[in-house]
């Protein structure tokens, strides 16, 4: 045990590390910055969603930690897979049979009374090492993973479906997106090649719109003036600035005001009431309103550096378990980000997903730390292979 924390520290990759870190803490400052008004308001103390996420970020810590030191080739594991598997289904039907409502969606259960939690943000990494895990073990009987055929993985196929469509039932169409461009990376990155990876992503292309389709026809409501509006103010928010395009106007309105240098820390004017709890997915908003091209740019450039730097490793190793799931985590944080930043610029329809490791939230931050703390080990044992050849 004392020689594998040795080769372990020795290998650690603290770049990676420190970006995380760094990330969590400057989002943690703009939470308690854009949260205050909106915590007076609720007559609650002024650093109350600051206090909350720094309980958050203590867990999320410990989640980080079991991510970091669990060697990920256990998540080929029969046993492993299935108490994954058994969580997401104890989730699934949670939050079906007793979700409880929050911004439009069905999409969170209250744990014993302790917390609540969102069970999208389990579906994303689940099926990062769902699909990664039962791919790499049929690789390993078939001798190699290209000579995967759609029909050999058809529990998991069937297990994602069942996710899609009971996250599109909580009408959480952001995670719905996610979760399948996931699945989608998963095949890319696995090394199944030409026409074999055209019939897997035929297949989950095909099945994926029936399963959404089905989910609309059942839930007639999806498709609200609200939810329709997000798609009308693409062409020109201002239009639509008293309706569905306020949001976008008003982060307009912050970005412009901050400028190069921004208005100053804490200075936010779009925060006192003009933003609906700006602390969530509209906290880049106050972040270049406040510190300006700056603070956009520490945001970013962070974010870019753990999406590329998952890639690399993804690209580059030689286990194909290791380049499924750091690629599928990179792919899971970078197009988060863009849906987040896309809606905010008003290029995308707003989805309500959450800045990673920025945005206030308790379920977020916990899967993205665990799933930090997972890129992490493997960059570990990337580092230790590479040593050894070299």
């Amino acid at each position: 045990m004392k020689k594998y924390f040795a080769t372990y520290f020795r290998n650690f990759d603290y770049p990676l590390f420190i970006t995380y870190i760094l990330l969590c803490l400057f989002g943690l400052v703009m939470i308690y910055s854009s949260s205050m008004m909106v915590a007076i308001t609720e007559q609650k103390p002024p650093d109350a969603y600051y206090a909350k996420q720094l309980t958050n970020l203590k867990v999320a810590a410990l989640a980080f930690i079991v991510g970091a030191f669990f060697p990920y080739k256990h998540y080929s594991n029969k046993t492993i897979l299935f108490m994954l598997m058994c969580v997401m289904a104890v989730l699934l039907a949670w939050v079906n049979i007793n979700g409880m409502s929050a911004g439009g969606s069905k999409s969170w259960i209250s744990l014993f009374g302790i917390m609540n939690f969102q069970p999208s943000e389990y579906a994303k990494l689940f099926v990062i090492l769902y699909f990664a895990g039962s791919l790499y073990k049929k690789g390993l009987r078939e001798s190699s993973i290209q000579n995967v055929q759609p029909n050999d993985i058809i529990y998991p196929i069937s297990i994602w479906l069942l996710i899609l469509f009971s996250v599109g039932m909580e009408t959480d169409l952001g995670a719905v997106l996610i979760i399948g461009v996931i699945a989608m990376s998963i095949l890319a990155f696995s090394g199944i090649k030409g026409r074999t990876l055209g019939k897997f992503v035929a297949v989950l292309g095909i099945f994926g719109t029936i399963i959404i389709a089905a989910v609309f026809l059942i839930k007639g409501d999806i498709l609200t003036e609200s939810r329709m509006g997000r798609f009308l103010v693409l062409k020109n928010p201002f239009e639509y600035a008293d309706g569905s395009g306020y949001q976008i106007v008003n982060g307009y309105l912050a970005i412009g005001a901050g400028g190069l240098e921004g208005r100053g820390l804490g200075q936010s004017i779009q925060k006192l009431g003009y933003l609906p709890h700006p602390e969530t997915d509209f906290i880049m908003a106050i972040i270049a309103e406040e510190l300006g091209v700056l603070g956009v740019a520490i945001v970013i450039g962070g974010l870019a550096f753990i999406v590329l730097r998952g890639l690399y490793i993804a690209m580059t190793t030689k286990d194909p378990l290791a380049r499924m799931i750091a690629g599928g985590i990179a792919v899971w944080i970078g197009f988060q980000a863009f849906l987040n930043l896309a809606g905010l610029a008003g290029i995308f329809p707003l989805t309500g997903v959450t800045l990673p490791f920025i945005s206030y939230g308790g379920t977020s931050i916990l899967l993205l730390s665990l799933a930090m703390g997972i890129l992490i080990n493997i960059s570990m044992y990337y580092k230790f292979d590479k040593r050894k050849q070299s």
